[in-house]
Formats: structure tokens, sequence, C-alpha cells
């Protein structure tokens, strides 16, 4: 067998990964971010490559300790970016700036010196040197030197304390406040190769009751499109007029325990806010911007409720908001983003679809939707080449992670050059169908190790999805079936009722009623499997993370067919899950009270009696840490024999979030979980990892 990377977890945390694409307004270059191990392994960093789209081989853009993310190109082709970079800081340490790379060569600089930093990119004009970018500035603070100096104070006094009026207080991994989310705008024009570069003021650390100094006279002042904003649960998506004078912004606004998106234009001259559509109990969201700035296109969502889901509809209006028009009514998929075509008659968009995330053409004038990709793949990071037509995008199989491509109005896809090559993986992998309980199809995708056979069947894996909104159709980093087949297993992906990418009814089919229909689901098709002659029936363990780790749960206390079950970051009592979660107005607004009771894992605590591992982060506040604790703790409780008899465990990480992002994280859990299913479905005993202790 040839030796890959997925045989060594040091060799496969070590592996580059592609993140994110951004094209030239020209259309003849793109910036791609990737992501490589550090010198010491235990983090990686993230450096801008430029991949041509003719096919030319792609070069190294930055280096720097910090890294950076967040690409964007001005016309012309010079590239701005998002570092912490130690030049031009403002007062805080490690806090990301604003850098310009020129397009005629020389050194990047910064363009800002916020105290608090940027946040990301936003937008940026197709004509003009406007850039938006996302920022966070002090609730109490009327200029940037303001926002400089209560920040020099919290730090002086070491305050982190937080003052909240509203809900919600936290989001996914990080606490809201007291810094607000703003929209910031910045020309740039001037700013280039030619402008000279001046270093702000020293600081004198010694001086703790000066103000920090102005904001410096060399670089461009932003300017706030969001004066107090409120507090918002992420940046905003927004997009720019090509000659930057225009900002629309989906913009966030409290609701109840919530928000709700609506529509905002921002004129950048003087700051003049018009709502151009806003409804109750719908968010509107997404919006994509035509290239001759006329026409605006987003997504409608309507709230869903214990009655089941809703659909994401497509609509186009004027920039006044005028004309709304909804497109593609017929449609029964959700897109997952929208860019205009090159002569503004469609749009072209990315959804989940049979368990792939295809490109779609969604013509304006009400014409039928058009799949334009057929490849078993999954595309992002669409944009548009305005020279050709074409479609640039980032794309990514189950075999294989993102990789930078050209797509042609036929639907040909053509590779491009690429700085992070695919990965050789071993076994293969196949698409398994199989009728339900209810007559639906249900499908799945199936890893198989080299050498399963008949004589050698493979022992196998369920690994459950998250979401539930969601769908196995890409290639995971997190979530990967290749570590897993390296070492002998079989590994089933299962798309059950909640997935995307089947139509709306196929959602509904579990909706409200989590319990029912996907764990039927999930055992239909794990059935269909077992009784393959390459699998081994007998030899079998589950797996999931998030609403997966709800379903390991809901599988442990319904049957004792698995030999293991990994639970990772699992949601267990819904009546504490719903109010404790960041989001909970969402997640208790989907749910009866009597559904919530009637499918919450714990009340069947009693009938486990397979061995669970159970894993969570101390820093996930999607599914806080007292579900882990809780199912824990009750494990501990169930148990009536010798300590020693005890077959659970428990992995924590005190510093990882919803996810397990460092690297050397990564590879304990991956090395826990794998002794764990030794121990329980191969009868062999495995070395836990040594950091463990």
């Amino acid at each position: 067998m040839a030796s890959t990377p997925f045989q060594d977890l040091n060799d496969y945390i070590a592996l580059p990964r592609i993140g994110a694409l951004a094209l030239s307004h020209e259309g003849d270059r793109a910036a791609v971010t990737v992501a490589t191990i550090g010198k010491d392994a235990t983090s990686y960093d993230n450096a801008l490559w430029e991949v041509p789209t003719d096919g030319a081989a792609p070069r190294r853009l930055t280096r720097s300790s910090k890294g950076e993310s967040g690409a964007a190109y001005l016309p012309g082709g010079d590239l701005l970016f998002v570092s912490a970079r130690p030049d031009g800081q403002a007062s805080e340490d490690d806090v990301a700036q604003l850098w310009l790379l020129p397009a005629a060569g020389g050194e990047a600089r910064p363009v800002t010196a916020l105290a608090g930093g940027v946040s990301g990119i936003v937008a940026v004009a197709s004509e003009a040197r406007t850039v938006i970018v996302a920022a966070a500035l002090m609730p109490s603070a009327v200029t940037l030197e303001d926002d400089a100096r209560i920040r020099a104070e919290r730090k002086k006094r070491k305050v982190s304390a937080i003052l909240h009026s509203g809900y919600p207080v936290r989001y996914w991994d990080h606490d809201l406040g007291p810094a607000e989310a703003h929209l910031l705008a910045i020309d740039l024009t001037g700013i280039g190769a030619e402008s000279a570069v001046v270093a702000p003021p020293a600081k004198d650390e010694d001086a703790a009751d000066a103000d920090p100094a102005p904001y410096p006279a060399h670089l461009p002042r932003p300017v706030d499109l969001t004066p107090q904003p409120g507090k918002t649960i992420d940046m905003a998506h927004a997009v720019v007029t090509p000659d930057g004078a225009t900002v629309i912004v989906a913009e966030s606004v409290p609701d109840s325990r919530s928000y709700r998106a609506r529509l905002v234009r921002i004129e950048v001259a003087d700051g003049t806010r018009t709502v151009i559509a806003e409804e109750p109990g719908v968010d509107l969201g997404d919006p994509a911007l035509s290239h001759d700035g006329t026409r605006l296109a987003y997504v409608r969502e309507v709230w869903p409720t214990p009655a089941g889901p809703t659909p994401h509809e497509i609509w186009t209006s004027a920039l006044d908001g005028s004309d709304p028009r909804r497109i593609a009514a017929e449609w029964d998929r959700w897109p997952s983003s929208l860019a205009f075509s090159a002569d503004d008659s469609a749009l072209i968009a990315t959804a989940d679809h049979d368990g792939n995330g295809p490109v779609f053409r969604v013509p304006l004038d009400g014409g039928q939707v058009a799949q334009v990709t057929t490849d078993a793949a999954a595309y992002s990071s669409l944009a548009i080449d305005p020279a050709t037509g074409d479609a640039i995008a980032l794309r990514a199989t189950m075999a294989e992670p993102l990789q930078p491509v050209r797509i042609g109005a036929d639907g040909t896809v053509t590779a491009l050059a690429t700085p992070a090559p695919s990965p050789v993986t071993e076994g293969s992998v196949e698409e398994v169908r199989t009728t339900a309980e209810d007559g639906t199809e249900v499908r799945g995708w199936l890893f198989l190790p080299e050498g399963a056979s008949a004589e050698h069947p493979a022992p196998l894996l369920l690994w459950i999805h998250g979401g539930p909104l969601n769908s196995w159709n890409q290639w995971s980093w997190r979530w990967n079936p290749h570590l897993a087949t390296a070492r002998g297993y079989a590994v089933l992906m299962p798309d059950p009722a909640l997935s995307t990418g089947y139509g709306l009814d196929f959602i509904a089919r579990g909706w409200n009623s989590w319990g029912a229909t996907p764990y039927t689901d999930l055992l239909a098709i794990t059935d269909a499997t077992a009784a393959r002659a390459d699998v081994d029936e007998t030899r079998t363990a589950a797996m999931g993370g998030s609403f997966g780790g709800y379903m390991a749960n809901w599988v442990a206390g319904h049957t004792d067919r698995f030999r293991a079950i990994v639970t990772h970051a699992s949601l267990w009592a819904l009546d504490q899950f719903g109010p404790t979660t960041d989001m909970s107005g969402y997640w208790q607004s989907i749910f009866t009270r009597e559904a919530m009771e009637e499918h919450s894992p714990h009340r069947h605590l009693d009938s486990i009696v397979t061995p669970m591992l159970v894993i969570h982060g101390d820093k996930d506040y999607r599914v806080p840490i007292g579900e882990g604790l809780r199912l824990w703790s009750e494990l501990q409780g169930a148990h009536t024999g010798a300590p020693e008899e005890f077959a659970h465990r428990y992995l924590y990480f005190p510093d990882e979030n919803h996810w397990i992002l460092k690297p050397q994280h990564a590879a304990v859990w991956y090395e826990t979980v794998f002794a764990f299913l030794a121990e329980h479905v191969l009868d062999e005993e495995r070395e836990l990892p040594e950091s463990l202790g």
C-alpha cells in the first residue's frame, strides 16, 4: 500500500489547505488564502497566493508571522488584505489592520490604524478606490480617538466586564460587546505604490495617563457609515455600487431574543440611510449587485416555525427597493451564494443539490433554472470574470479539498494551477442509496478502505453530519473520512431527513421531530450498507458532532446495535440547550414545547448501554459546555457497576470552541477517537496520546 498523509496525523495536520478566493475586477487573477502548519506545528500560518486565471503558475504574495486573510482587489490590481502584522499598529497588540499591496510592485503597507483593528473587508467598488470594511468601535466613542482612549483605559485598568441591555450576549465562539460592529468607508485614492510610508508616532509606554495619539494624518480617515449601530451578531453583508457612492447593507436588527435582517441603502458621501426592504418575521440577506449598478438581488426567508421549514426565495429590485420581483419561484433549493452574470441577464448561484453543490443559472426573465455543473462536486467563492463571462470558483469533492477552477457557460470545468495540490488518498468512495420506511430515497457517501472485500469485510463507522440543515457534499478537514479508511474502516456519511439539497419536503420530514424520521433514515441506510459483503455488520460504531452529536446521543438511547458511539459538541437536554445557546430565540421557535420534550436525548439515559466517548470544548457557545457536562455527569450517575467497569470517556478541551481548530488538538482528537474505537470495535488495545498524560 502506498504511503499517504492520512496514515500519520503529523503528516495530515501539515497538509496545506486553501480557504478562500477573491477575483480581480479585470478577471485576470485571483488571490487565494493558503494555510500551512507553523514551525512549531501548534498553529497555522495564512498567506496569500496569486493564481492567474489563464492557467499560469501561482506565486506567493505575502509572508508574515501573523498571516493574512480577507483578500480583495482594487480596480487596477492593487491587493487589499487584513493582517495583524506589527507595522502600523494603533494601540493594542495583535490588532489586525487593512493593508495594501501595490500591483506595480513594492512592499505592502497598512492603510488603517484603528485601535480595535479591522474585522474584515466587506465590499470594494469596481470602478473607484472605495473599500468598505467592518470594524468594532466602542459605543460611547464619538471619534476614532475616543475609541482608542476608551480601549486604552480598559486595558490599563484590566477591565474585561461587559454590561448588556439586550440579547444575545455571545455568538458561536466570541462575546458580543462592549464594542459594536460598524461599517467604515475608506477612500484609497492616491494610496498606492507612489504613496509615502510614514510611521505612526512612537508611544510612550510610561505615559499611562496620556491620551492616545491622534489618528495618523498620513492615512485616509475612515468614514463611519453606521454610527450607533447597536449590538449586531456578526459582520454585515454589503455590496457597493461601481462608483463607490452607495452601499446596500443586510443589516441585523434586534427582534425579541433574535435578530432579523433588513436591507438598508447608505450614501457614502453624507451617510444618508434609507431602509429599502424590511418585513417582520422575515430575513432579507445575501445581497448581490448587477455589474451596471442598477439592480439588486437578495434572498428572502420567512422565519420558520414548528409547522415546518420555509423556502429561501430569490428576489430582485431596484437599488431603492422599488420594483421587487421574485424569480425562480418553482426552484426548490436554498441558494448559498448569488452573483450576477457578466451581462446581468441572470444570477449565477450555488446550492446544495442531491449530495453535491453545483453551480446554477437563474434567469431574471422568469425562465427555468438551469444546472451548469453536473460533476460530483461542490463550488464556493464564486466570482464572475467580466471579460469572458466564465465563473472563477473553488471546487471540492468528497475526495479532494478546495481547488481553484474556471467554469465555462457550458459547464466545462478547468482546473487552475494551485499552490496547495490535493493530497493522495487511498481506498474508494461511492454513492449509496436506500429507501426509508416512508418510501423516500435516502442517499449518502460510502468510503471503503483498500482491500475491503467479502473475504476481508471492513468495520463500519456511521458519521452523522451537523447542522441539521446541512449535507455531506464536500471535503472536510475536521471530519475527514480518509483518516478512518487509512486505518481500515469503512465510513458511511448519509444525508437523513433535515438534510439540504433534496427539497423542502425532505427537510420537513424531520422538522419538529429530530428523533423520529432522521433516526429511522440513519438506521435504514446503515442496514443497507451493513448488508454489503465488504462491510462487517458485527463491528460498527456511530459518530457525530453538533446535531450529529445530538443524533449520536439519540442513537445511544434507542439501540444497542453499535459497539461504540462518539458524540462531539452534542445536544443532550433540549430544555437546557434552548435557553443557554447563543441564539436561543431561533432554536426555541422551531420546536413545540411537546416536541422539545419528546425528542430530548436525556430522557433515554437509562437505555444507554453502548460505550460513549463524549467530547466538548469549553468555548463552545452554540452548544454550551453544560450539555457535555450534564451528559457526562448523568452517565456517571447511571452507572451501578464497579468503577473499573465504567466504559464511557470524556475528552475535554478548555480552550477550544464548537470546532477543534488547533492542529495539535485536532491530532489528539483523532488519536483519542481511534483508540476508543479500536478498543470497542476492533477489540484491540491502543495507546492514548502521551500528551494527555
